[in-house]
């Protein structure tokens, strides 16, 4: 049998979230990896890939606001569609 502070432990873990326990890199772990990539790809890669990079978040976050701007105005049209109610 389990004394109260050993159930009150069990508890506590079997209610962890999964997700708490993945967290960024912390300082010495960026310096491996930045370490890593400049091994792998050399220091004249590196501004291609970045660029790369920087084109696929702008790509993305055109969209992004293409969608929004769809969304806000289907609803605009929807409330100008619709005849008042009574």
């Amino acid at each position: 049998m389990l004394p109260l502070s050993g159930i009150l432990i069990k508890n506590q873990i079997s209610m962890t979230n999964p997700m708490l326990l993945w967290s960024l890199p912390s300082g010495g772990e960026w310096l491996w990896i930045i370490l890593i990539v400049v091994i792998f790809f050399g220091g004249k890669k590196i501004p291609e890939l970045l660029r790369g990079f920087g084109k696929g978040i702008r790509e993305f976050n055109d969209a992004r606001a293409g969608i929004k701007n769809e969304i806000e105005s289907g609803m605009k049209e929807k409330d100008s569609s619709t005849p008042p109610q009574q």
